[in-house]
Parts: C-alpha cells; sequence; structure tokens
C-alpha cells in the first residue's frame, strides 16, 4: 500500500515547470508559493518537465534559470530533468502491465472524436471528453496482432481494474479538504504514446516520489489530475504527499495568465529593471 510521508522539518517542495516557453507572473507566484511552503529546514526543488522534446528549448530554459533567480530564489542541484528519466518511467509501466492495468490503445484523436460523436457526444469530464473506451476489451491476440504490425498505440490506464486493485485512496489538499480518488468521471487516461514515452500523469507521480516531494503546490487548474495521481501512487506503492492547489493569477480582464496567450513575460520586467522585490509585489507575494 501507499505511505505517508514521515515527519520532517520543514517541507520537500518543488517547482517544475516546462521549458516551452517563457515564465510569466503567474509561474512567480507558483514558484514563489513552493519556496515558501518548504518552510524553514524545508528544501525547496527544481524539476524541469521537459518530456515533450519538440517544443521544449533550451533558450526556454535558461529563461527559467534567468527568472528564478530574478525573483531572490535559490534551489538544490543537480536539476532534475525529466528526459533523463525514460528508465524510470518504463519501470513504472512495467509495473503498471505486470498488475493488468494498462492497455495499448490504437486509436487516433480522430477515432476518438468520431466515436465520441456516436455515442451521441459523450458528456464532458473534469477533464474533458473521457475515452470511449474502444480499444479496452480487444482480444489479446488481436492486441498482439497490431503490435507486431507496428500499428501505432498509446497506453491506458484501465482506471476500472484499477480501482478493484486499490479501491477509491484518500488525498488531502489544505486548501480544498479531504477527498477519495475517483475515476469514474476521467475515464481512462493515456500514459505514454509512440511520441513520448510518458505522459504528464505517469511522470509527475514518478518524480515526485523520487525527490522525496511532501507537499505538492501548484495551481488549482490541475486539482482534477490529482485522482489520476493518487491512483497511481496507489498502484505503484509510492510515498503519498499532501497537496496545496493555489488560486491562479489573473489579467486585468481576469484571464488566466497563459503562455499560449502571450502573457508578459518575467523576462520583459527584467529588461525594464524591475528589482526581485518588485516582481514578486506584482505576482502578489509581497515581501
Amino acid at each position: 500500500m501507499s505511505r505517508r510521508h514521515p515527519p520532517a522539518a520543514g517541507e520537500v517542495t518543488r517547482f517544475a515547470p516546462s521549458p516551452t516557453g517563457l515564465l510569466h507572473l503567474g509561474h512567480a507566484f507558483s514558484a514563489l508559493d513552493a519556496a515558501r511552503a518548504a518552510g524553514a529546514g524545508g528544501r525547496f526543488l527544481l524539476r524541469i518537465e521537459d518530456i515533450d522534446t519538440a517544443r521544449c528549448k533550451p533558450a526556454f530554459e535558461q529563461a527559467i534559470f534567468d527568472d528564478l533567480a530574478l525573483l531572490g530564489l535559490s534551489w538544490e542541484t543537480p536539476v532534475m530533468r525529466q528526459a533523463g528519466r525514460m528508465d524510470a518511467y518504463a519501470a513504472a509501466l512495467d509495473r503498471l502491465a505486470a498488475l493488468e492495468v494498462v492497455y495499448p490503445c490504437f486509436c487516433s484523436r480522430k477515432d476518438i472524436r468520431a466515436e465520441a460523436e456516436r455515442l451521441g457526444g459523450a458528456p464532458h469530464g473534469p477533464l474533458g471528453t473521457p475515452y470511449p473506451g474502444t480499444c479496452r476489451d480487444l482480444p489479446a491476440a488481436e492486441r498482439q496482432a497490431r503490435i507486431d504490425a507496428g500499428t501505432p498505440h498509446a497506453l491506458r490506464l484501465d482506471h476500472a481494474r484499477a480501482h478493484e486493485r486499490v479501491g477509491r485512496p484518500e488525498w488531502t489538499d489544505r486548501r480544498h479538504g479531504t477527498f477519495q480518488a475517483d475515476l469514474s468521471e476521467i475515464g481512462d487516461v493515456m500514459l505514454a504514446r509512440k511520441e513520448v514515452a510518458t505522459s504528464y500523469h505517469l511522470a509527475v507521480v514518478v518524480d515526485d516520489a523520487a525527490q522525496g516531494i511532501t507537499l505538492v503546490t501548484r495551481g488549482e487548474d490541475l486539482l482534477p489530475a490529482t485522482p489520476i495521481h493518487r491512483v497511481l501512487q496507489a498502484l505503484l506503492e509510492l510515498p503519498v504527499p499532501d497537496w496545496r492547489h493555489h488560486a491562479l493569477i489573473a489579467d486585468d480582464d481576469g484571464r488566466r495568465l497563459a503562455k499560449r496567450d502571450d502573457a508578459v513575460a518575467l523576462r520583459a520586467y527584467r529588461e525594464q529593471g524591475h528589482s526581485p522585490a518588485a516582481v514578486r509585489a506584482l505576482a502578489g507575494v509581497p515581501d
């Protein structure tokens, strides 16, 4: 069974950005929040989530280091990078396969949309339209024949079998309370695909355990994904942290700051000569 982290003097927290663009004030808030949550005697770690090698760029990674330094933050070295941890993710997938809670999925995104429409426009779950289960019950011989033929496929978590294994394990968010992890509305999430040998969900669980994270601080947009992470922890018998999903930083029009919307980058404030204290204040975390 999964186990709680033993009590320690201070928390072990982390900031885990993806180098796919420049950081903005929302990232600054999240990083500062994680650093403060570590508390006296705690540890603040940095992790580079670079599994998406097509979009991740060295220049963006260097900008992350520069921006965090601007905020007055320091972190332990060496920095963990997901791109160098594929063996760890493969081992986790092998363990899940041995538990018979994963299966190959040969559906394209187009196939999934078409099947959802055929079923009458499946209602959206907390993370979008749940996978309709097209490949879940394929005979073993057919699965193997497709794999042997080189048919591209992903690996999905069979959520029903997962719950049969571990039930609905509890998890605690220090802002929102205690929950039971229930994947019935989320469905069979993808854990790996041909292009990337792991998913965010699997990698974050394996990495948090490897780094000994005791408190996961992140934006509340990831609150709906936490049941997936808690079930994976239970299946893999990993230590269980607490979570604290903080409110998101919005722009003047009330829209959440996001890289894809060209939110003002921290680099711009740095180039304009803003002091670390000024940028921290703009992020809503004054000294």
